[in-house]
């Protein structure tokens, strides 16, 4: 593991992530809410569930789980417009990446022919969005499932496991965990880990922003994404007792 030593502009050590809180139950009328903060991150997840899935799926005997990410306008510095009428690309490529990462622990057939849609709404913008959205989205969908287990909707709760996903990258030349926008938009390497709770990989997304890196650095980075994704199963868990 490279130097960990290097202190940052918010004082955190180079291995050492940004201060994290999941807020369950802030929401009436969602079945599961969670408001997660990465920092100066925060991000609204609301999971509904409807009956019925969508028209590929019918007769499948397996249900189906969603996401939709958005930015509100006032989430960054500079109003973000609403995206009326034609969706940004890279909204949809973060609420397919959600999605793709809620489905990875759910059993689809358990859940029945139900549609679960997590809604994650970010509320201010200071990197890692996505990040934040998976990590607070299964806590969201956990509550949505068990409140249907209560409603006698389904038998037992569908999630095989957890999901969690953490930002890691070069700054400087220091390999650095959970990034902040100031040093995610002047990384060499940006990385994005999602994992499980059985230490398993979901989807790495990672990119030589100014320069290419080797498998020695590229295997540090993993190792720190997955200690950091290590911290986000034990807070679900802590708040969620899901392996209790």
């Amino acid at each position: 593991m490279e130097s960990t030593e290097l202190l940052r502009s918010d004082k955190r050590k180079a291995n050492e992530m940004r201060p994290v809180t999941l807020t369950r139950d802030v929401m009436k009328h969602a079945l599961g809410s969670c408001l997660v903060a990465f920092g100066d991150t925060k991000v609204l997840c609301a999971a509904t569930i409807e009956e019925g899935v969508p028209g590929w799926r019918k007769a499948s005997r397996a249900g189906w789980v969603t996401a939709e990410y958005a930015m509100l306008p006032a989430s960054t510095n500079r109003r973000t417009k609403r995206e009326l009428g034609q969706r940004k690309g890279r909204s949809q490529e973060i609420e397919r990446l959600i999605g793709r990462s809620l489905r990875t622990v759910t059993n689809l057939r358990a859940l029945g022919e139900y549609t679960v849609t997590v809604d994650c709404d970010v509320i201010q913008a200071d990197g890692g969005t996505r990040t934040a959205s998976i990590t607070g989205a299964w806590v969201a969908l956990h509550d949505a499932l068990m409140a249907w287990v209560d409603a006698g909707k389904i038998a037992r709760l569908p999630l095989v496991g957890q999901v969690a996903a953490v930002s890691m990258g070069v700054v400087d030349g220091e390999v650095m965990l959970d990034l902040d926008y100031r040093e995610d938009s002047s990384a060499e390497v940006d990385m994005n880990l999602v994992g499980t709770d059985t230490g398993e990989i979901v989807e790495i997304q990672g990119t030589g922003e100014r320069t290419p890196f080797d498998r020695t650095r590229l295997n540090t980075l993993l190792d720190l994404g997955q200690s950091g994704i290590e911290r986000l199963i034990a807070l679900q868990n802590e708040v969620t007792a899901f392996r209790d």
